[in-house]
């Protein structure tokens, strides 16, 4: 049982790596879906397994065995092991709600702040032009969806380029990539080395957003100097939107401006095995994470005296 618990604490490790992989390997639009799905998915079986930690550690106490109507404590032949783990899960999963929560107060003052700067602007359609000396441009949620550009940003482009970061920002919002960056900021409050993996998705919606944005321009090369002039514009200069919030300026842009100038190849099937590992670990992280909380509930009721062990 405890075993099969750490194994979704241990194969998230292997996230990072795997996911830059796929993104290298597969279209930007079926990378960002298929990470940030891995991504929910260890994260949702390390919080279970974590949980698991903790109340076989509590049931182990008598006081807590006798609210859960046990008629002895929780035993288990791994008490050295179960008793140290359930004590580093308890301060692990008291960190990560912790976190989550100041990044969820953080992250809504900043949304209601952007939200309220559009609002008092008049728009021409979903494009909010705010006076400020910054750089910025970025894609809104909300409902009405909005394109958020500063004055700065619209005097460090032409007329042309302007249209393309237009496009991007657009893409942006017709895909909903925010709630994929909202996504990734959830998990990597769930595990540390899912913080790397919320990196590989932020870039995986730029890079599809830049995809979506040249098919429909049918010009590759504007769109890689717009984000290029944009990024060096706004490179200096802060900004106040909320991190789910994707702006055509974020991400390693060099990366991204090669990319969109590199001939188009059809990727070889043989390619897409990376995105299969990514796919096999999550499983795997799944399927052990379930096999141990059933187990567990198996010892909790043969504590209870309902079943003979």
């Amino acid at each position: 049982m405890t075993a099969l618990l750490l194994l979704p604490l241990i194969l998230p490790f292997l996230a990072p790596a795997l996911g830059r992989r796929t993104l290298d390997r597969l279209a930007p639009a079926t990378a960002l879906w298929v990470i940030t799905a891995s991504a929910l998915a260890l994260a949702g079986a390390c919080v279970a397994a974590l949980g698991a930690l903790v109340l076989i550690g509590l049931l182990k106490l008598p006081a807590f065995a006798a609210l859960g109507e046990l008629v002895h404590p929780l035993r288990s032949p791994s008490d050295y092991v179960v008793l140290p783990a359930a004590m580093g899960a308890t301060g692990v999963l008291i960190l990560s709600v912790w976190t989550l929560a100041c990044s969820a107060f953080r992250q809504t003052r900043a949304f209601q702040t952007a939200r309220a700067q559009a609002s008092r602007r008049p728009a021409a359609g979903d494009l909010c032009v705010i006076e400020s000396p910054d750089p910025d441009a970025y894609a809104l949620p909300g409902r009405p969806h909005r394109i958020v550009v500063t004055t700065a940003m619209l005097r460090s482009l032409g007329p042309a380029e302007r249209e393309a970061l237009f496009a991007h920002e657009r893409a942006h919002n017709r895909a909903g990539h925010h709630y994929f960056l909202a996504a990734a900021e959830l998990a990597a409050h769930c595990h540390p080395a899912l913080r790397a993996t919320r990196a590989t998705i932020r870039f995986a919606a730029e890079r599809a957003a830049d995809e979506a944005a040249a098919e429909i321009t049918g010009d590759r090369r504007l769109i890689a100097t717009a984000i290029a002039r944009a990024a060096l514009a706004g490179n200096a200069s802060p900004s106040t939107r909320p991190d789910f919030a994707p702006a055509a300026t974020t991400g390693p842009v060099p990366r991204r401006v090669a990319a969109l100038l590199a001939p188009t190849r059809t990727r070889p099937r043989t390619t897409r095995r990376t995105a299969f590992l990514l796919v096999a670990c999550t499983v795997l992280s799944v399927a052990a994470g379930t096999a141990g909380v059933v187990d567990f509930h198996h010892e909790v009721e043969v504590a209870q005296g309902e079943e003979a062990p």
